[in-house]
């Protein structure tokens, strides 16, 4: 085994120990992407996204269904109001700053969505290349990677409860990961809530590609594209009744394990997604699509907490 090998399986192991947190985890994660590399580059594709939905799967064996029904009620209005909200507003900065057509709807799909999977969504539906898939990637995981860091300062200095936080970290950033590793950092309650609007809010992965599909479709060639849907939302449901239904022999010390397998899954999957960064990908991503993503990011974030603040 290499040293390379061996430094990885350290961190990863530092990152579920005790010491480790989703936001050591990231930046050790990081600091290996820019030293050393990783040894591992086939872990960056499906094994870390199927990580994380597996971990959002396990975290639902924690949570009450009555309390994630209202959680997403909760949060319903601002969600409809923040992605259509954020889809107008990234049209028009992207054509302000002449960012190229199809990464700036990618880099739109993914602010108003969440992120990554939204990308993955979108971009088949507009027959996107692989150029405008990273550079929509690129933006939005630096973007991810400083809110998670970030949101939770954030929320503390404004004295939001953990609920406030939960609809707040759900709508503003990008990731669904990013979104369960800031309310972990910020409080249990606080990721139960986050964890429950971001799902809710990756319902709309299907209807905006469909939406992104037509609209290209009507001023290009057809395109035939296949539409991704998050089936693993339904599995957290499933998990959540699971929980809220158990007969009474089933010791809650199960349930409890499986939340902790789960967040310890979402660690690793914070530790996997920082060193999958490169200086490549950050070269490739350019000055203005990181200012269209900046834009949405800071407007959406800044008018999602006024809400927040206003009116929970």
């Amino acid at each position: 085994m290499s040293w390379q090998k061996a430094v990885f399986i350290f961190c990863i192991l530092f990152c579920i120990s005790p010491w480790g947190s989703p936001p050591i985890a990231l930046a050790l994660g990081l600091i290996l992407a820019f030293t050393v590399g990783s040894p591992f580059p086939e872990l960056s594709g499906k094994p870390t996204k199927y990580l994380l939905q597996a971990s959002v799967v396990l975290l639902g064996f924690g949570m009450d269904l009555s309390a994630v029904v209202k959680a997403g009620k909760d949060g319903v209005v601002f969600t409809i109001i923040t992605i259509f909200g954020t889809l107008i507003l990234g049209y028009l900065v992207g054509k302000l700053l002449n960012v190229e057509d199809k990464t700036s709807s990618l880099i739109s799909s993914g602010t108003a969505i969440c992120g990554g999977s939204a990308i993955a969504a979108v971009a088949p539906a507009i027959d996107a290349d692989t150029e405008e898939i990273s550079v929509s990637l690129g933006t939005v995981f630096v973007l991810n990677s400083i809110a998670l860091f970030v949101f939770p300062l954030i929320g503390h200095a404004f004295g939001l409860s953990q609920s406030q936080f939960g609809i707040w970290a759900a709508i503003a950033i990008h990731d669904t990961s990013s979104v369960v590793g800031a309310g972990q950092a910020y409080g249990a309650e606080a990721m139960a809530v986050a964890t429950t609007v971001k799902l809710a809010r990756a319902l709309w992965i299907a209807p905006v590609a469909l939406l992104f599909m037509f609209f290209y479709r009507s001023r290009q060639t057809e395109t035939k594209a296949k539409i991704s849907i998050p089936w693993f939302i339904f599995l957290f449901v499933g998990a959540t009744a699971a929980r809220t239904y158990a007969p009474p022999w089933v010791l809650p010390s199960i349930f409890d394990s499986l939340v902790n397998l789960a967040k310890a899954g979402m660690t690793v999957t914070l530790f996997l997604i920082g060193a999958s960064l490169s200086r490549k990908t950050l070269k490739a991503v350019g000055v203005r699509p990181l200012l269209q993503g900046v834009i949405l990011w800071v407007v959406i974030s800044i008018t999602a907490l006024a809400a927040v603040l206003s009116f929970l």
